[in-house]
This record gives C-alpha cells, structure tokens and sequence, in this order.
C-alpha cells in the first residue's frame, strides 16, 4: 500500500490514485464525551474474538493492555479491526510515555491512547506532541491504518483522536492543577492502585486517605471543566457518576467472578 498512496504537499493528505474515498470512522467514546454522556471500556479482553463476543453487550471501547498485558504492536491491526466492526473505539494503553510510542500505536489503527505516570505538566504537553498531528503537536506524518483513503485525514484524525493521561501518583496530585490545565487532553484518569502504593498504602484501595485523594482529584478534575476518569465497579460506579465522572473503565474478570459466584450459589442452594 505504502508504494500506492502519496502524501500531497499542499493539502497534508492521503491520497489514493483511483481509490473511493471515505469518511474517518467516528470515535464514539469521544463523541460521547463531548455530548456530556457517560462511557463505558472494558478491560481485560487479549483476542478479536473475545472482543466479537462482547461487542453486543454494549460498551463504547475496549481497552487494550499494552503496558501490563500482551497487546503488541503485531496485533493491534487485528485487535483494532474487531472493534472497528463494533463501532467500539479501541484504547490502547503503552508502557512509556514516549512519543514514538504513542504516534506508532495510532498508526497500527488505535483510536485512543493510555499514557501512564504523567506527574507533571511537561510529561502531559508530551502526550499531545506524540498523539497529535502539526499544528497541534508533533505527531509522525504517516497514515494510520484508520486514515486509508480518507480525504485529509492528518486535518481529521486530531478531531478523532483520544488522548487519556493516568493520574497514578501522589506527585501527580500534587501536580494537578498544572497537569489538568494542559490543552489536547481528552481525559484524566485516577487510577487507585499506583495511587495507593505510592502513598504508602499497598493494596489498600479503600484506606480513609487514599479514598480521600482520589475523590479530590476527580472533583478537582471535573470543577475545571475536563472530563474525569475512574476504575468502576458496581459498587462504586454511580457515586462517580453523581461526582461527574463520565469516563469509566471497568474490567471484565470481576464480572465473570460475580457470574461464577451467583452460578455456584444458585446450583448448590438446591442442595440441603
């Protein structure tokens, strides 16, 4: 394909000789966000299969683990294409906060991207350089597998794009009003764990301080006026919700340990 398509000088777009031009897909997460509605991503999900099993639950993306997980450069095609097909938006987390990182990881098809530990304002400016294109960053000119015989693609695609920050440190909370205040963020995501260990507190999600902490941040996160991101459970989803959190993130082996537990439970309630 590579050898076929041409990037005009004058326009900054691809261009396909005697191809049928269309539209960019739309990013129904973004979307979403920007009509003030709540967004759903499940995690937890490594095969296109699995992402054609849960496509009809609902959810508005996958989130695809590259920084704890085996989602590889290799198969974010394939990976990206299943939730193509779904009209799921694909977020893709990466292990560094690397612009070369970030720009690749769109280009293999990715409709958002998870950046995580950004601590500071210059980590979050980062995140826009690598995931958007001149003149709002410095993202590399190459089309991205979503940008195939789109007319100026490298105008749409910053409009398309996703670009989420995880707020995972309590250097980061200290940093937040510097951090939040960066433009071309799409969200800020509190995520509890890294949170609670770098408090000091290990696995100790619901200690009275780190609760604290991370109600503070998302409040703080919504009163300026972006959009707040939060690992969500049922128990904890709709206090979010009422908190102003629009962006949720929740992980599909808790749902299949709740269905095991009432599977079990109702087989052997049976058994006297």
């Amino acid at each position: 394909m590579g050898s076929f398509c041409r990037v005009d000088k004058y326009q900054a777009q691809t261009v396909i000789p005697g191809a049928t031009q269309v539209e960019l897909r739309i990013n129904r997460a973004k979307q979403k966000l920007k009509n003030g509605e709540i967004v759903t991503i499940v995690s937890g999900i490594t095969h296109p299969d699995d992402i054609d099993a849960v496509g009809p639950l609902g959810f508005d993306g996958i989130w695809l683990e590259g920084e704890h997980g085996s989602a590889e450069a290799s198969e974010l095609g394939n990976l990206t294409r299943a939730c193509d097909l779904w009209g799921m938006t694909s977020v893709a987390r990466i292990n560094l906060n690397e612009q070369g990182l970030i720009y690749r990881t769109l280009d293999r098809g990715a409709q958002g991207i998870v950046v995580p530990h950004v601590n500071n304002a210059g980590e979050a400016r980062n995140v826009v350089e690598g995931g958007k294109f001149t003149p709002v960053g410095k993202r590399g000119m190459f089309t991205s597998r979503q940008g195939y015989a789109v007319d100026n693609y490298f105008d749409k695609a910053n409009d398309e794009t996703l670009l989420v920050v995880l707020i995972e440190d309590i250097v980061a909370w200290d940093n937040l009003d510097e951090i939040i205040a960066v433009d071309g963020i799409d969200v800020f995501f509190v995520a509890p764990s890294d949170f609670a260990a770098s408090m000091g507190h290990m696995g100790e999600l619901d200690h009275p301080d780190v609760v604290e902490k991370i109600n503070d941040s998302l409040s703080r996160i919504v009163a300026a006026g972006k959009h707040a991101g939060a690992l969500a459970t049922n128990e904890n989803v709709a206090a979010y919700a009422e908190m102003g959190v629009r962006f949720f993130m929740t992980g599909v082996g808790s749902w299949i340990g709740s269905g095991y537990d009432q599977f079990v439970g109702n087989a052997k309630s049976v058994i006297k």
